[in-house]
């Protein structure tokens, strides 16, 4: 992704950011970014692997629509013992 970052990031993807939480499942995302590598993306918080699979179809669509084919997705499932001590936000 050749940009934006930064505050304009923010407010290009502040209506794209308001329509992930209405996606089915969704809980929550970090955003992140590295202009120095061109790269963009976020950590995604689904309630199940299934909604986070049809999110991850729909977004890869959506990616592409804006010429953006290169994305590299992984799944995980969360190891909320670690996490909690970790204060990381999930149950």
């Amino acid at each position: 992704m050749n940009g934006p970052f930064g505050d304009e990031m923010a407010e290009a993807f502040s209506d794209l950011a308001k329509s992930i939480n209405e996606e089915d499942g969704f809980l929550w995302k970090i955003w992140t970014e590295s202009p120095e590598t061109n790269e963009a993306g976020g950590i995604y918080i689904f309630e199940t692997k299934e909604t986070a699979e049809k999110y991850m179809d729909m977004h890869a669509k959506r990616l592409a629509s804006f010429g953006i084919t290169d994305v590299n997705v992984k799944i995980f499932a969360i190891n909320s013992r670690l996490t909690e001590i970790t204060n990381g936000p999930v149950n």
